[in-house]
């Protein structure tokens, strides 16, 4: 069978020469056929003729710069079931693909069908740990999506359901296709993942977390580079906002969203004579830049379905305490502590 890994750049030359060699010797080492592909969004450094130098065996699509939506256009083209997702600072195990392909071919009798498999996810050191078992909560009025919450280490090894995941998954074709991809909303980038996820929950699809395959991310190295922290939390809150406004129909999420920023408008009051100039009131911020990019992108082409039980289902399900509850008897997977030294040392 043949699987895709489609590894998505922008300006990317030095996280592609640490990571990428570790994503072609986990193609290699699958017991299927696999095609590696950068997608590039019109990256200005030398990216691409760097790729055609030192990797001439891997496949370089063009892009416009569209973050995650690069995918959009370019997954239901491809001729196998299933594609790799990956950002382009994330390093994989040499086993890590075909754990993925099997949780999400397999199917069970009565239960939803999988659309995505997520890997367990290590920061470089091989010790801390990234995701991709999330939850979903609710923080001040703001949903929030986490993997690393108080108790999360106890179920990191243990298979299950996620809400969602960001620079690495593996998804179904088809399914991707129907549901249209990433919801440019979002763009430049933040929630869409979350988003994608929530689609598909109320769609009937499920997505695992499949712990037998793990993945090294750098983190926010491409984000982080260009918006600077402040720059990717100012994004994160009015994406927040924006997933919230479309997404949430529930008359208790919407009385919970409203309650939660009144407290954290009060909060800003409180704080803004002790806060330099450019940080105080966030939440008014992000509030303007929320609506502004909501009326300029009109009505989505990727509404959520009319789904409220759907919608009760997803947060009560992906609660913290509901996936703890689950992972007690769930049975462990070997833990996988760190990649070999030349791996490691690729992706770092």
């Amino acid at each position: 069978m043949l699987v895709h890994l489609l590894v998505l750049n922008y300006n990317g030359r030095r996280l592609l020469g640490r990571c990428l060699p570790s994503v072609l010797e986990a193609a290699w080492a699958s017991s299927h056929r696999c095609r590696v592909t950068v997608i590039d969004n019109d990256s200005r450094d030398d990216s691409v003729a760097w790729l055609a130098r030192e990797f001439a065996e891997v496949e370089v699509i063009r892009r416009p710069n569209r973050g995650l939506c690069s995918f959009n256009d370019v997954v239901p083209r491809l001729e196998g079931p299933v594609a790799l997702l990956l950002n382009n600072d994330i390093g994989l195990d040499r086993h890590a693909v075909d754990p993925l392909v099997e949780a999400l071919l397999a199917a069970r009798p009565g239960e939803p069908p999988w659309f995505m498999a997520a890997p367990k996810c290590w920061l470089p050191d091989g010790t801390t740990y990234e995701g991709f078992r999330t939850a979903v909560r609710w923080r001040w009025g703001l949903v929030q999506a986490t993997a690393r919450f108080a108790g999360h280490e106890a179920w990191i090894d243990r298979p299950g359901l996620t809400a969602s995941a960001g620079a690495a998954m593996a998804v179904d074709r088809d399914v991707f296709a129907m549901l249209g991809g990433f919801d440019p909303l979002y763009l430049p980038g933040r929630l869409e993942d979350l988003d994608f996820a929530f689609r598909a929950y109320l769609a009937g699809y499920r997505a695992r977390y499949v712990p037998e395959s793990v993945a090294y991310h750098l983190g926010m190295a491409t984000f982080g580079s260009v918006f600077g922290q402040e720059g990717c939390d100012r994004l994160a809150l009015r994406n927040t906002l924006l997933f919230q406004w479309k997404n949430l129909r529930d008359p208790l999420h919407r009385a919970r969203q409203w309650t939660g920023l009144f407290t954290r408008l009060v909060f800003d009051l409180l704080r803004a004579p002790r806060t330099r100039a450019a940080r105080r009131w966030p939440l008014v911020r992000a509030w303007l830049a929320a609506r502004s990019r909501w009326r300029a992108m009109g009505p989505s082409p990727w509404p959520a379905p009319d789904n409220p039980s759907g919608e009760r289902d997803f947060f009560r399900r992906f609660h913290p305490r509901q996936l703890q509850s689950e992972s007690a008897w769930a049975p462990a997977t070997e833990a996988v502590s760190s990649l070999p030294l030349v791996e490691a040392e690729a992706c770092r």
